[in-house]
């Protein structure tokens, strides 16, 4: 048998699934009942082992044309892994997935008691192990450090439209997800993915309609280098940011964020949007929010989370950009706001055509 061990010194006994090491990650947990090949790809793990509530993962296999990117977590823990998958899509088993990856996990665990825990005492540290340690002092010392410049890419990439060009989008990529740039090409835009170490100067000599601001992971008051280069960036072209891009263009305007007791990880995050007075049901992967009210006269809070009041979008109507905590572009879902696509597309035609 092997090990999750806590940074509370909260032990639990499981099977060992995926690559035979042991790692120290921040431990987090995600509420989505599919969708965990995305969730595997997502590069805003970056550092995490996260826990699936859901019972059973594995039943559908591997699909690699679903991947949003690449595989960044730290570990992977599953009450029940299906190693019979069925689907007619499906190319291999998850834990052949993991072992290829080099990602460690355990399943036969009580991932019910690991949320609970992590729900009353906030996200905490753990290690996989085959061994206990007697010394949680490594473990409590762990920290997600340089995780956008540990994810992001390092050349350009360019993605053509479907079809005729509308417009030319600067995509910033802190760990950006796929849909994002696919999203993006199905409403007629041309996408260039710039590395997050770029400069504004480089962006905007490239001349592009709008700039796209992906997710991402870790602390965004770590990204010094970016906050500095998206004050220089806001204000010239329509920008739109997602995430960690919402979390990075609120810094870059003199706001303040804090980190979520537990964050919101999942499929089902009820959000309200202020101006319509209605309610989406989002994909959200975050552990930290903006404080709206550091930016009281600079912009204004546009859409909150309805379980814990948290800031989940901002307006700045003076300087053209529009942001959002939760992912419009989700996949595997729910696409309630995909709309905000619309919107930002709109925009860029408008400044166009100015």
């Amino acid at each position: 048998m092997s090990y999750l061990v806590l940074s509370n010194g909260k032990v639990f006994e499981g099977k060992r699934i995926g690559a035979h090491r042991d790692r120290i990650g921040e431990l987090v947990f995600t509420t989505g009942m599919e969708g965990y090949l995305e969730t595997l790809t997502d590069p805003s793990y970056y550092g995490q082992i996260v826990t699936q509530t859901f019972p059973l993962i594995g039943n559908y296999g591997v699909i690699e044309e679903d991947f949003e990117g690449s595989s960044t977590l730290f570990g992977y823990i599953v009450r029940n892994l299906c190693d019979t998958p069925s689907n007619f899509r499906s190319a291999y088993p998850l834990n052949d997935y993991l072992v290829a990856r080099g990602i460690p996990g355990l399943c036969g665990v009580d991932t019910r008691e690991i949320v609970r825990i992590t729900r009353e005492e906030g996200v905490m540290n753990a290690m996989i192990c085959d061994e206990i340690p007697s010394d949680l002092s490594a473990i409590r010392a762990f920290r997600v450090e340089n995780a956008v410049d540990s994810v992001s890419g390092g050349t350009r990439g360019f993605f053509p439209a479907n079809g005729e060009e509308r417009c030319r989008v600067a995509l910033i990529d802190y760990g950006a997800k796929h849909n994002i740039i696919r999203s993006l090409q199905k409403r007629g835009c041309s996408v260039t993915e710039w590395p997050a170490r770029s400069t504004a100067e480089e962006i905007l000599a490239s001349a592009p309609d709008g700039i796209m601001l992906s997710n991402g992971p870790g602390d965004p008051q770590e990204n010094t280098f970016c906050i500095e280069q998206l004050r220089k960036l806001i204000g010239q072209k329509p920008v739109f940011g997602i995430c960690l891009g919402h979390q990075l263009a609120a810094l870059a305007l003199g706001g303040q964020t804090v980190k979520l007791k537990y964050g919101h990880r999942g499929g089902n995050q009820p959000v309200l949007d202020l101006s319509a007075g209605r309610t989406y049901i989002t994909s959200q992967n975050h552990g930290y929010a903006v404080v709206a009210d550091s930016l009281k006269g600079v912009g204004r809070e546009s859409f909150r989370n309805a379980n814990d009041g948290s800031c989940e979008g901002m307006e700045y109507p003076d300087a053209d950009c529009f942001t959002v905590q939760f992912h419009p572009e989700a996949a595997s879902g729910p696409r309630d706001t995909s709309v905000l696509f619309d919107r930002f597309v709109r925009r860029m035609e408008e400044m166009k055509h100015a």
